[in-house]
């Protein structure tokens, strides 16, 4: 599901934008594409630090939107790409997915899982 060309993407330093619907409309955090892991099952594993309002958000409505990109991977007008995925999100703080955030961020305190319904190029 996720396409070969995000996976270089993620190679790539850059930033990543998190949107979430909260009660007085969208917010939104950062983070970085290295940061992002890919579970065996093609979940998004990114480590959250504090992200408290994103996580109260989607305690009330899982969707999130997330951008990234590089502007080191060639794209479809020439250098630089981007994506735009849609999925639904889940803060786990234990078991296995946590850990793994937590191995290689030691100061994470949860694990933002991302389960992908689409991951669409945007440049």
């Amino acid at each position: 599901m996720i396409p070969e060309k995000m996976l270089e993407v993620l190679k790539h330093e850059g930033v990543v934008a998190i949107a979430t619907q909260g009660p007085v409309g969208p917010h939104l955090v950062n983070t970085w594409n290295t940061y992002i892991l890919i579970t065996a099952d093609g979940r998004l594993l990114i480590p959250a630090g504090f992200m408290q309002e994103t996580e109260a958000n989607v305690a009330k409505n899982n969707k999130v939107l997330i951008t990234l990109g590089s502007r080191e991977v060639e794209g479809n007008h020439g250098p630089g790409t981007g994506f735009l995925i849609e999925g639904t999100a889940a803060f786990i703080t234990s078991g296995p997915d946590f850990e793994i955030i937590k191995g290689k961020f030691e100061w994470a305190r949860a694990a933002l899982a991302v389960t992908i319904s689409s991951a669409t190029q945007t440049l």
